[in-house]
């Protein structure tokens, strides 16, 4: 499978490329700053690339089987000079999938956004979810919304706090709203996304995921 891994310089997105990688899959890894990856492989192409541009986008999707969005803000204040950073670059994404045919979508989002809200403590989702954080998750919602009008073949990942632990492997994951650990590492977050792409059991689902 030949897998477009969108946001992949750092982060979950580094760690996605390296789990898909290793699965025996060919990456695109597609960054404002790929060279910031510090990976190597024949498997590998290094695209740069911006994530809120349609040109950009459209030249990255062709001969892709799957995309893979993880793509975030470095900094808080970006969500004030666009409160659609997360929905446009997704609806980019879409539009260019469609173009091109290619079916397979995985979304990363975060536990706590539309019904999901209620798993989190009183005090997070009145001080972190509904304060500062208000406008990434009302855009991630945005996000997911968009995401399951597509008509792809689309899963969307809800995490818990992330941590930089070590990949387990044995993460909770979860299609309806019951409480599931509050925290997981990135590297298993990474871990679902490429599952969500080359296994067929969570397709157009949303998913919990903790542990």
């Amino acid at each position: 499978m030949k897998i477009l891994v969108i946001g992949a310089s750092q982060g979950t997105g580094a760690l996605a490329v390296r789990e898909a990688l290793a699965r025996g899959h060919s990456v695109t890894a597609f960054a404002r700053s790929p060279d910031r990856l510090k990976l190597e492989s024949p498997n590998l192409v290094k695209q740069k690339g911006d994530f809120h541009s349609a040109a950009s986008v459209q030249a990255a999707v062709p001969g892709h089987d799957a995309v893979i969005i993880t793509a975030s803000a470095n900094k808080l204040s970006a969500f004030k000079d666009n409160p659609h950073y997360f929905s446009e670059g997704t609806r980019l994404v879409i539009e260019a999938m469609h173009a091109q045919r290619v079916r397979r979508l995985a979304v990363l989002s975060a536990l706590g956004t539309g019904d999901s809200k209620q798993l989190l403590p009183l005090l997070v989702r009145l001080l972190i979810v509904s304060f500062l954080l208000k406008r990434p998750f009302q855009d991630h919602e945005r996000q997911e919304a968009l995401t399951r009008d597509s008509g792809l073949d689309w899963v969307i990942a809800l995490p818990g706090r992330l941590t930089d632990g070590p990949a387990r492997h044995q993460y909770e994951r979860a299609t309806r709203i019951e409480s599931i650990p509050s925290t997981i590492s990135r590297a298993d977050v990474a871990h679902f996304l490429v599952d969500a792409v080359d296994q067929e059991r969570w397709v157009r689902q949303s998913v919990l995921i903790g542990g």
